[in-house]
């Protein structure tokens, strides 16, 4: 090979790994919410809620199971509210409300059930005004940098003493199915294992803390749903 040969595939070499250096970084990965606005304009919240839906029926019957007084709710990553909405549905709901940081879900939720209270905000700076009994998120802690570090806001701003959360992820170090959606997606997501998530929430100051797996098949373990409890403070 020449020098002027030897000089080319030096730049080139040189220019793939400046990309890859960028890839590594996360510089030019785009935002979750962004990616979620897009699928909201299209359309795609709808296949969304139908294929959530087999776990977030098993989510919401342990959020709600032994409920016998009046509750509030927020669902964490309510795109189109259809969680916001079954909660309201039951007839000891006082209030429902739903976060999320994509501005297209949100206006669609505000579309559908104009008297609910869907609000815009970017996690993890976001937080409810007043703190509630019960909390529920699908899809969306992963997505933070940080999500270890936001159980701990989530336990000492978001929730009242007593309150329950349950926490509902296809995107776990146990899930390897899941393991390239931040490469196909080009968007950034936190691996973590079942273990760790359970510390995490322990640390954080939770009590009676379980993990379960829902919907496994062959290829695909199953979601991971993880169920805390905040202590009573006198």
């Amino acid at each position: 090979m020449n020098f002027r040969m030897q000089g080319i595939e030096c730049s080139f070499r040189h220019a793939y790994i400046q990309r890859q250096a960028l890839l590594d970084t996360g510089m030019n990965q785009r935002k979750a919410t962004e990616v979620f606005h897009e699928w909201a304009e299209k359309g795609k919240d709808a296949g969304m809620e139908r294929g959530h839906a087999p776990s977030v029926d098993v989510m919401l019957n342990l959020l709600l199971e032994g409920i016998d007084k009046p509750f509030s709710a927020i669902d964490i990553g309510c795109g189109n509210g259809w969680v916001v909405r079954k909660f309201a549905e039951h007839p000891l709901c006082d209030n429902a409300s739903g976060i999320d940081g994509a501005v297209a879900m949100v206006e669609k939720a505000r579309e559908i059930d104009p008297n609910g209270t869907y609000c815009l905000g970017q996690l993890p700076e976001w937080s409810p005004e007043q703190p509630v009994d019960l909390i529920h998120s699908m899809e969306c802690l992963y997505y933070l940098k940080q999500p270890i570090d936001f159980l701990r806001n989530i336990h000492d701003n978001w929730m009242k003493s007593g309150g329950k959360m349950v926490i509902g992820m296809d995107h776990y170090k146990e899930n390897p199915e899941s393991h390239d959606w931040p490469q196909s997606l080009n968007v950034h997501m936190t691996t973590l294992s079942i273990d760790t998530w359970v510390k995490g929430l322990e640390d954080a100051g939770f009590e009676d803390v379980k993990a379960i797996q829902t919907g496994a098949k062959e290829g695909w373990n199953g979601t991971l749903v993880l169920s805390a409890i905040k202590p009573h403070r006198p």
